[in-house]
């Protein structure tokens, strides 16, 4: 009678060990996968449009949070402002520059305050942005 009253008092866990090793190797194993697979999958171009009337393109690796996350990052420069005004014809020469090479040196990620976003855009494969980043980065492995 002690060994069934002893028996039952016993919790899950210690009566099913190995059903708890099961779980938690499901669990990594289900982890891992999901990390896997986000490294593998093509992410789609996205322009990250700021508060500061600034513009930044690239992949969103991290969209939650208090924070941005932006890698593979470009951004357009200007020989001339972007905003044609009345007695301006044309805007200037117009190029992308892949974050990185400035002076001060910065990784190829931006870590941006979700309050100073104003809105993302997922980009069309064929927009003229993502072919400027495709040649460019064609040009870049040569």
């Amino acid at each position: 009678m002690d060994t069934q009253v002893t028996d039952t008092k016993r919790s899950w866990i210690s009566r099913h060990p190995l059903a708890l090793a099961a779980i938690i190797v499901a669990f990594l194993v289900a982890a891992a996968g999901a990390w896997w697979w986000q490294q593998i999958m093509p992410r789609p171009w996205q322009a990250v449009f700021l508060a500061n009337n600034t513009v930044y393109f690239g992949h969103i690796i991290k969209d939650f949070g208090s924070e941005v996350v932006l890698k593979d990052v470009y951004y357009l420069e200007s020989s001339a402002p972007l905003q044609v005004g009345a007695t301006e014809k044309t805007p200037g020469q117009i190029s992308l520059v892949k974050l990185g090479a400035e002076l001060h040196g910065p990784t190829d990620e931006m870590r941006i305050m979700r309050k100073q976003v104003l809105f993302t855009e997922e980009l069309k494969p064929d927009s003229k942005i993502v072919k400027a980043i495709e040649e460019y980065r064609l040009g870049a492995t040569k």
